[in-house]
């Protein structure tokens, strides 16, 4: 076998790799609120959680999956502001999904302080405004 095949071949198993990493820990349409009417009925239905850096509004949907959406004001600040938040919130809720309870529509408002807060900080004050899994019982399972 050649270098350049040897080398070929570690592409492709660092690429399979990432792409494998990826799907495990994906964050899947199923998961998020994307139609308008969705919006609307959490609103309508839900509750309001709040904390210094975030508004949450919980609504239960009844289905095997808790769903998410994000309402971020254009007062935070620039397109770029925004996303930044957007995406800080994401990956909370992307890294934390197995630690949040199934079946709850959930909409996070953050507020202007979210953009500059520590991110281990907004980690714990969003995770505390979530609807958490039982420990209790999953332990007996």
């Amino acid at each position: 076998m050649d270098a350049r095949s040897l080398h070929d071949a570690a592409k492709k198993d660092v690429t399979a790799s990432r792409a494998s990493d990826a799907r495990s820990n994906s964050f899947p349409r199923a998961c998020r609120l994307v139609r308008g009417a969705d919006f609307d009925a959490v609103y309508r239905e839900g509750r309001k959680r709040t904390s210094r850096e975030l508004a949450v509004f919980v609504r239960a949907n009844g289905m095997a999956v808790s769903r998410f959406g994000w309402s971020i004001k254009r007062a935070l600040g620039t397109a770029v502001r925004r996303n930044r938040i957007r995406r800080r919130l994401r990956e909370i809720v992307r890294l934390h999904r197995g630690e949040i309870a199934s079946g709850w529509d959930v909409v996070i408002h953050p507020r202007a302080s979210a953009a500059d807060a520590d991110f281990a900080a907004l980690t714990n004050e969003l995770l505390k405004l979530l609807p958490r899994k039982n420990t209790a019982q999953d332990s007996k399972e």
